[in-house]
């Protein structure tokens, strides 16, 4: 569905996809009703089963919502900062053009060694990333920032302790604790200015009750903080119905499309508040490679909720890196050894060509056919 269809032809920027999101540790304080978890079962809760089946949830209040029905046949570990950690990096650059490292969880900022995970990966060539809710930024970041961390994306989901409540487990509706997290994030944003590392802000709306947060998260954050709005996969269509209205409320106009080839992130960017400030909303585009794709039972627009999102990097608990290609179908990922060596590396290298080449010819035809074909194509997506 589209957001609010640009009056003019946009100017779009189409680039290939060359990330890898690796999920380096589970642990997080947190616990987001609307968390996917990088579509790993949550460890703490599953201790016990080393192969599953895995308990969907447990004492910890945490979830990660394809955990039910995605397959996931392993637990996660930590990923240390050693020689095995860059043969891995420096493969997934060799043989998938891999350059930029975004550091997922859990929650990253949590990891002990988090300063020299970002070094290795700056060493073999990454440009690195987080993903980050901010809860221990403030001690990590500064040797971080030395290490060669490059921008932080924050998870924020309130101004306030109530609306941060708001989005936790039941059991975990504690505005003490929530304000506590509120002031870690703070803490995390400002090591970020200091320290010269890009600060994003990503915003999940969930439905409609949440749009008043999302007035507030805007207008409490100053303008120089990117701010890009996000779906909850969990919530559907009530989602995406809430960021159109709270882009129609802000009075947005359209600026550009930002596409990738080879995966189904993109992005549209918005001035709002009277052109004094840039918003972005992360969109969907409905490509699945074909044969990665063919006979799968989420294969329609309906079920398939991330499309092809890019390549993921796990490492279980007998100390073996994994490959993964979908959080909705955890059941294909490969050891890395069988995923460079198989069908699936070169069929995914293949698909970013594919793509690259169909983008750019629609990019070549008049600007009002490709507005059509590219505007906010599907669901948005965090």
């Amino acid at each position: 569905m589209d957001a609010l269809p640009a009056a003019n032809p946009l100017p779009t920027f189409i680039d290939t996809d060359t990330t890898l999101r690796v999920k380096i540790l589970d642990a997080c304080g947190m616990t987001c009703t609307f968390c996917h978890n990088e579509g790993t079962p949550v460890v703490v809760d599953n201790r016990n089963h080393n192969l599953g089946p895995f308990q969907i949830t447990g004492s910890s209040g945490r979830t990660s919502i394809y955990a039910a029905t995605n397959g996931a046949a392993f637990l996660p570990a930590t990923i240390p900062p050693d020689r095995e950690f860059a043969r891995t990096l420096r493969l997934m650059n060799e043989h998938m053009g891999c350059t930029e490292l975004h550091l997922t969880g859990g929650e990253p900022t949590l990891h002990p060694r988090l300063p020299d995970l970002v070094r290795l990966a700056v060493d073999q060539g990454y440009r690195v990333c987080m993903t980050s809710n901010g809860e221990n930024g403030a001690r990590q970041i500064p040797a971080c920032a030395d290490a060669g961390l490059d921008r932080v994306n924050f998870s924020i989901f309130g101004t306030t302790p109530e609306e941060l409540a708001q989005v936790q487990h039941s059991r975990f509706r504690d505005t003490a604790k929530a304000a506590a997290k509120i002031d870690a994030l703070h803490a995390s944003i400002r090591a970020c200015v200091d320290h010269g590392v890009r600060a994003g802000a990503n915003i999940v709306v969930l439905d409609r009750t949440h749009i008043g947060r999302v007035h507030r998260l805007l207008d409490t954050y100053a303008p120089e903080l990117s701010v890009r709005l996000l779906n909850s996969l969990d919530h559907g269509q009530a989602s995406i119905d809430a960021i159109n209205d709270v882009l129609a409320q802000r009075g947005a106009v359209a600026e550009s499309h930002h596409l990738t080839a080879g995966a189904s992130g993109s992005r549209t960017a918005y001035r709002i508040d009277g052109g004094k400030r840039r918003v972005h909303v992360k969109w969907i585009r409905p490509v699945r490679p074909p044969a990665l794709c063919r006979g799968c039972r989420f294969n329609n627009d309906n079920d398939c909720q991330e499309g092809f999102y890019g390549l993921r990097l796990y490492r279980d608990r007998q100390g073996t890196y994994l490959v993964g290609v979908c959080l909705q179908r955890m059941d294909l990922c490969q050891p890395i050894g069988d995923f460079l060596d198989g069908p699936l590396s070169t069929e995914i290298l293949r698909f970013r060509r594919t793509d690259r080449d169909r983008l750019d010819a629609d990019h070549h035809r008049t600007p009002a056919a490709f507005e059509t074909n590219t505007h906010h194509e599907g669901n948005p997506t965090p």
